[in-house]
């Protein structure tokens, strides 16, 4: 099942922000439509298997490191975010690489006001 945005309280902020459900964190595989917001950069992540034996990366774990990253960027949430399946590479016995695009929603104030067009 895909998570719908919950609206949440900030803990240090009366901003709100967004959440996914499904995952605990503000990583979302699709845009968000319903409220502006600006481009902060792209995330990049790659997680790893820790054995050969072990199981690929869970979506929660991907996305949790996505998030990581994002904060670091002063994110409010990551959206558009994508991962393949892990595969083998020289230092590891799998790797999974995601991407997705770091927001930060728009105060009121930021808001640009609507031009009327005559």
């Amino acid at each position: 099942m895909i998570g719908v945005p919950a609206m949440a309280q900030g803990p240090q902020s009366k901003t709100p922000i967004v959440m996914n459900d499904d995952v605990g964190v503000p990583v979302f595989p699709y845009d968000i439509t319903d409220r502006p917001y600006r481009v902060l950069g792209e995330v990049k992540a790659g997680v790893r298997k820790a054995t050969m034996f072990s199981k690929s990366p869970s979506q929660a774990k991907i996305y949790r490191e996505l998030w990581e990253r994002g904060q670091k960027l002063g994110a409010d949430a990551v959206i558009k975010a994508s991962y393949g399946d892990a595969h083998v590479t020289a230092v590891s016995w799998g790797k999974a690489n995601a991407t997705g695009t770091a927001i930060k929603f728009l105060a009121p104030g930021e808001i640009a006001p609507a031009i009327a067009k005559p």
